[in-house]
């Protein structure tokens, strides 16, 4: 692997630190400082949709970094290069602290913290509210500024992220990985905290998206799905377990099942851009190695159209399937799936309970339309299967890159040029110190 090296192009103002904040509450309009100091429910209500709104802004580009990074797929288009070339470890390409690909998903995360934080202080401030009402808010921020954080996380890797950012005037220092990590934990356990005592129902409304994850014990089980997540990232596999037992897992419903992101095509919202019209000039084209990798039969390779017009082939770069995840413009993106759980729970299970974590596997595997696993049930077996499965499983959903860099296997991920790379994380953005 290449050493990780920087071009520092210019300096750019893309840093949600520069808000600020009017010392004066305007009269005649709406202000921050109105809604801080003793909101009404309406305001409230305004604050929690900007957030799930904000949840969706720049968030494609999460997604597209970690799978063209991830070797799941490339972005074939001949107006930006440096999707083929920089983020791909090109020849002596190199990423760009300045660079859109890291600049605008990592902003874009810490975007929707600070909109949460304000809605925490809102509430707080608040003299309308209950004090289940008050938890119920709290709830649903701590558990989604601990969803942000940790895609941020995701993309800063050995960098370190900000955790401490509730004062815009005075941010806290980096933190490491472990630590980072560590933290959102903790905002999801205080976040749990304040959603079980938020009552039978929240005061604010959530989107369609969110049906069946919309009251506080209901929204509980995404906070611990969370969770698990977070804990078999740390390699607690024991809380994993605890958190799944706790979360909306469930072997015998859906694997799509899970709370996400809303679009909508209607005027003046926001269309799912990580939905593309299949067979165009411009696509984005599945790793080849996915395909030729596939079991027979399986059905998750739906996400792989194979093109009308034929291959496409850029910058020495070819496939001829397009991704087909999100098939429409109005498609919802998950935050996290039921399927994802019960992998969760497979790789949690395994080196104590190895037959837990089989039947797991097999749950996976039937949902794809494959038989058993007829493999070793060992450890190094089992993991193995696991891998396999969270490769097509999760294809697309800003995984794979970030599993094989935690099980320290980023050599393993294709290399389809000589002098091409696969890099450990993003840039720190250029308007944070190094």
């Amino acid at each position: 692997m290449k050493k990780f090296k920087y071009i520092i192009l210019a300096a750019v103002c893309l840093s949600f630190f520069s808000c600020k904040i009017d010392e004066i509450v305007n009269p005649n309009g709406p202000s921050i400082e109105g809604v801080l100091l003793d909101a009404s429910k309406s305001q409230l209500q305004t604050l929690v949709t900007g957030s799930e709104d904000l949840l969706r802004q720049e968030v494609g580009f999460y997604y597209d970094v970690t799978s063209i990074v991830g070797r799941e797929y490339y972005f074939m288009t001949g107006s930006d290069p440096r999707y083929t070339g920089e983020l791909l470890g090109k020849g002596e390409s190199m990423l760009d602290r300045a660079g859109f690909y890291g600049t605008r998903p990592y902003y874009g995360r810490y975007r929707t913290i600070k909109n949460l934080n304000v809605l925490i202080e809102s509430a707080q401030n608040s003299s309308v509210l209950t004090g289940q009402e008050l938890n119920g808010y709290l709830g649903f921020a701590k558990t989604f500024q601990a969803y942000e954080m940790h895609l941020a996380a995701n993309l800063q890797y050995d960098n370190g992220i900000r955790v401490d950012v509730v004062d815009a005037e005075n941010l806290g220092p980096f933190v490491s990985h472990s630590e980072a990590l560590s933290a959102v934990q903790s905002l999801l356990d205080a976040g749990l905290a304040d959603l079980n005592n938020a009552g039978d129902a929240f005061s604010f409304n959530l989107s369609a998206a969110m049906a069946g994850f919309d009251t506080p014990s209901t929204f509980a089980t995404f906070n611990r799905a969370l969770a698990a997540r977070i804990s078999i990232y740390q390699g607690n596999k024991g809380d994993a377990i605890s958190d799944l037992g706790d979360s909306f897992m469930d072997s015998g419903a859906a694997a799509s099942m899970g709370p996400a992101r809303y679009y909508s095509a209607a005027g003046g919202d926001f269309a799912n851009n990580l939905f593309r019209v299949p067979d165009q000039a411009d696509a984005i084209i599945v790793h080849p190695s996915h395909v030729a990798d596939a079991e027979a039969g399986d059905a998750r390779l739906g996400w792989a159209l194979l093109r009308p017009s034929g291959s496409l082939e850029l910058d020495g770069l070819t496939g001829e399937y397009d991704v087909w995840v999100y098939q429409s413009n109005e498609a919802y993106v998950p935050y996290i799936t039921n399927e994802e759980l019960m992998l969760i729970n497979a790789e949690a299970n395994i080196g104590t309970n190895n037959a837990a974590a089989e039947t797991a596997l097999n749950a996976v595997r039937t949902n794809a339309g494959l038989g058993a696993y007829t493999g070793a049930t060992t450890d190094d077996a089992l993991v193995a299967e696991l891998i396999k499965q969270r490769r097509y499983s999760l294809f697309g959903q800003g995984h794979r890159w970030v599993d094989m860099r935690r099980w320290g296997l980023l050599d393993q991920l294709p290399l389809d040029r000589d002098g091409d790379d696969v890099w450990q994380q993003m840039p720190r953005p250029i308007s944070e110190p190094l």
